[in-house]
């Protein structure tokens, strides 16, 4: 079999999305299967989906939430393609030859190893703070590229035998940087690349207030990275990282913060609002990151 689409599923209606798969895959006759993990999704979502039981060729209810890495590592178990096609469960597909546009990329590029489609923002979402973050810092608008750090876990195909090597960190159970830092370590390895464009649309109604406490829950991801000496080269060039370092280091940490104290309430208050500033999120984050570094 060529591709297993694998699809972690956490509180989110994915019919739309398979259902869709379904057809390029019925349509064009293409070798693939769909593979769905439910990461403990409340009894509601599960109800929905259970339609899907017989649609796919499996779907695998888990008991108790394992995490964003340990749930993408798990598929390795179920699956029979030599590709293995990731997708987020909250996204749509934008184009009726999506998975014929992977498979020419890997038909054409053999020596390619792990292609990354991109993805697009919903217009019913793009002025919230999560949304306009992915606009401006995450979505490439380049043809093409081999830039490893444009890698995003939401929508990307690698061969099979590169993920038995190369798996997501474990460590890393809650929300944030597992996927810089698995692409870091496939960087690393020198595994052959490509970022195309073949996006999927992101369907994000993560409202600021929620994306604020999940941002709390990256850096506190990133500071438990920081801890052990070994993920150093994984994690030294994000951003937020390298700057705390640099401040810390000329030891003005303290100034900072209590600068960060007097501007605090402006800074929430504008990230809340309809029109938040990202130059505010970065600061946000860096006093996140500031409070727990020593």
């Amino acid at each position: 079999m060529k591709i297993s689409i694998c699809i972690p599923v956490y509180n989110f209606d994915v019919r739309k999305l398979v259902y869709d798969l379904k057809e390029e895959i019925e349509t064009h006759k293409i070798d693939a299967e769909i593979i769905l993990i439910d990461d403990a999704s409340c009894e509601n979502f599960r109800q929905i989906n259970s339609e899907l039981q017989d649609r796919v060729e499996q779907f695998i209810l888990l008991k108790k939430n394992i995490g964003r890495s340990k749930i993408r590592n798990l598929f390795l178990k179920h699956i029979k393609g030599d590709y293995l096609l990731f997708l987020d469960c909250d996204v749509k597909i934008d184009n009726a030859d999506f998975l014929e546009n992977y498979l020419q990329e890997i038909n054409q590029n053999q020596q390619v190893e792990v292609v990354y489609g991109n993805f697009k923002i919903d217009s019913l979402y793009s002025k919230t703070l999560r949304n306009r973050y992915s606009v401006e810092k995450e979505i490439f608008s380049v043809d093409r590229s081999s830039d490893f750090a444009l890698l995003k876990t939401v929508n990307f195909i690698i061969k099979r035998n590169i993920f038995e090597r190369f798996l997501f960190n474990e460590d890393l159970v809650n929300y944030g940087y597992e996927d810089f830092v698995f692409a870091k370590t496939l960087e690393f390895a020198n595994v052959k690349f490509s970022a195309i464009q073949n996006p999927v649309i992101h369907v994000d109604d993560t409202s600021n207030e929620v994306f604020l406490k999940k941002t709390e829950t990256a850096i506190n991801s990133l500071y438990q990275l920081s801890q052990d000496s070994k993920n150093e080269p994984f994690i030294k060039d994000i951003k937020v990282y390298s700057v705390a370092k640099k401040i810390v280091k000329a030891g003005f940490k303290k100034v900072f913060l209590n600068f960060h104290t007097l501007i605090d309430k402006r800074i929430t208050n504008n990230l809340l609002s309809e029109n938040p500033n990202l130059k505010y999120f970065d600061i946000y984050k860096l006093a996140l990151l500031l409070r727990k570094v020593k």
